[in-house]
């Protein structure tokens, strides 16, 4: 199934291009612009060529297509075996490009294929799969990662419930078997105590009995010592007198015996428990069909590129700008910054954080503060909430229709400075700086950051300060960087496509936005403040692939700054000015 999107073949350039100043129509004399291109002589012609061209009797057979969906034209190699002659065809019998001469000598009953035909249908298959990429499967791996991501969390916050687990059981144990042996040692104290006690008395009765037995001795040595006969104890004792009394009994006390337990590292793992590997067999992780939401959205998208080439192809550069009206918008100092917004309402914000809302006859309907200063850091989602950065605090924050202000978007680390809320798909891009470093990132319209822009495929920094950002038809991020000097422009998938500076060295962007031709505006001013640095006072209209077009304002109408700029669903073109509070609209498309 094939997910091609118009907008790819526009979006993906094998190398990043500098903005050149002009894309003539290729008719010989014809200076107008290139708007259709002719897939057989591979011509670029504009609107009035293209009707000569396809009346020619030449040439009324002529594939001629809008530009962006042109036939790629195949790269010009000579033939090796006939260096004059180029390499146009291939060879399907012996699977090798030849040019005609080759055809003709040496593969004269073969099967010859047009090459630029193969081509260009193999280059747009190349966009088919390089836009599947990008579209499904990178997004899609993405978000698995973010779920291992999610995984290593819950691996650990499970793992770290074992441990705890594990430890408040051991401090159990180890106070179950405290409690245990107290218990066994009270009991061996108090056995000791009643042994001690029968060795006293036992120890007491010896006592005695040994006092007794001094007590004979003596009694018998005064027998033996007296000199009378008449009451001579030995004469006149009785039988039992000198009888001695026997040494009392007594038993040896038998001590108390222990009994160590018998209990190995298993019995141990028992009272403890165990950490097992469940039986449970892991799941696959669900992969999104290619099929479902990715299908729904490009169809989406193709839609609405559909009905926006529709309206398109009814709108063409006007010969000259006319001026429509002006109005002054209350509340603001100047303007330096504008976000239309639905039911003809407008945002607009000057370098003091005052952020004003408006209708559009510049009758105040709100005022907030805010932190901003002089650039793009405002914008106007699809569900019509408005979002502005907040730089001290590095959050982006909404305000919902009912006036409720809530923080939407955390950047961590990384200043925002300019926002744009895509009109195709309702991402939101952010420019940020930090540390002298820059990039874009890309946010979708829950907050979930789906991709950083920030160098080159060589690894050059993209950006110096992009202080206002927008996002033209064909998906192409545009931002104004007042530290480059100039418009950088890289495709969807954030590769650089180019960068315009400008003709001379007076150009210093500000305020840009894109129209629904594709056309990239932008205000060129010296910096504020600044005199000794030159620089023109202009607004300029460049196509989408960088070429300068044409001047739409320049100094000479009276206007000192130009700064903020937006195109309305009219196709006016609103601009701000940066030192007084006025916005002047114009119609330069017909």
């Amino acid at each position: 199934m094939a997910l091609s999107n118009p907008e790819v073949s526009d979006t993906v350039q094998e190398q990043p291009i500098i903005g050149q100043d002009y894309l003539m129509c290729g008719s010989e004399g014809c200076e107008k612009n290139c708007l259709f291109y002719c897939n057989r002589c591979h011509l670029r012609v504009c609107k009035q060529c293209k009707d000569e061209h396809q009346k020619s009797l030449e040439t009324q057979n002529h594939e001629v297509v809008p530009y962006r969906q042109r036939k790629r034209q195949l790269p010009v190699e000579k033939c090796k075996d006939h260096p004059t002659k180029d390499i146009d065809m291939t060879c399907e019998d012996c699977q090798i490009p030849v040019c005609s001469k080759c055809a003709t000598q040496n593969h004269r009953k073969h099967a010859l294929n047009d090459l630029e035909t193969i081509y260009s249908e193999k280059f747009t298959l190349c966009l088919d799969e390089i836009y599947k990429i990008h579209q499904y499967f990178l997004p899609t791996s993405h978000d698995i990662q973010e779920d291992i991501k999610d995984n290593f969390k819950e691996i650990k916050a499970t793992i770290d419930k074992i441990r705890t687990s594990i430890k408040a059981k051991a401090e159990s144990l180890k106070r179950l078997v405290d409690t245990v042996a107290s218990d066994e040692i009270e009991q061996v104290n108090k056995m000791e105590e009643s042994l001690k006690e029968k060795l006293k008395s036992q120890d007491k009765t010896y006592q005695d009995y040994i006092s007794y037995l001094e007590d004979l001795v003596r009694e018998f040595h005064g027998y033996l010592s007296s000199t009378k006969v008449q009451s001579n104890p030995l004469i006149l004792s009785q039988p039992d007198q000198l009888k001695i009394k026997p040494i009392p009994k007594s038993i040896i006390p038998v001590p108390p015996v222990f009994t160590a337990g018998q209990y190995s590292k298993e019995d141990v793992s028992k009272l403890l428990g165990r950490v097992t590997a469940p039986d449970t067999k892991p799941k696959n992780r669900k992969i999104k069909s290619m099929e479902t939401p990715c299908t729904l959205s490009i169809h989406t998208e193709q839609q609405r590129e559909q009905d926006r080439e529709k309206s398109a192809m009814k709108l063409s550069l006007s010969s000259s700008v006319t001026k429509v009206r002006e109005y002054s918008l209350p509340g603001v100092d100047n303007v330096r910054h504008i976000s239309l917004g639905k039911s003809g309402r407008l945002w607009a914000s000057d370098d003091c954080g005052n952020l004003v809302q408006t209708d559009l006859l510049g009758n105040l309907l709100q005022k907030i503060q805010t932190s901003g200063e002089n650039e793009g850091y405002h914008t106007v989602t699809q569900d019509g909430d408005l979002i502005y950065t907040d730089r001290k605090n590095k959050v982006i924050n909404k305000i919902k229709p009912d006036n409720t202000i809530t923080k939407f978007i955390k950047t961590r680390d990384w200043e925002p400075i300019s926002l744009h809320s895509s009109h195709i798909n309702g991402d939101i891009l952010v420019g940020m700086i930090k540390d002298g470093e820059a990039k874009v990132t890309r946010y979708n319209n829950t907050g979930k950051e789906i991709q950083n822009i920030q160098r080159h495929s060589k690894g050059q920094e993209l950006y110096g300060n992009p202080h206002y950002i927008t996002e033209n038809i064909n998906g192409d991020i545009c931002t104004s960087d007042n530290k480059k000097r100039a418009v950088v422009v890289v495709n969807k998938p954030g590769q650089h496509r180019f960068s315009y500076a400008g003709q001379g060295l007076g150009f210093y962007p500000y305020g840009v936005c894109t129209d629904l031709l594709g056309h990239i505006l932008v205000c060129s001013n010296p910096p504020f403040g600044n005199s000794l640095m030159s620089g023109d006072n202009t607004v300029r209209l460049l196509d989408q692939h960088g070429q300068f077009l044409s001047l739409i304002l320049t100094a000479q109408l009276g206007v000192r700054f130009y700064q903020g700029l937006c195109v309305d669903d009219e196709n006016n073109l609103h601009v701000g000015q940066g030192y007084t509070n006025t916005v002047t609209v114009y119609k330069y498309l017909q």
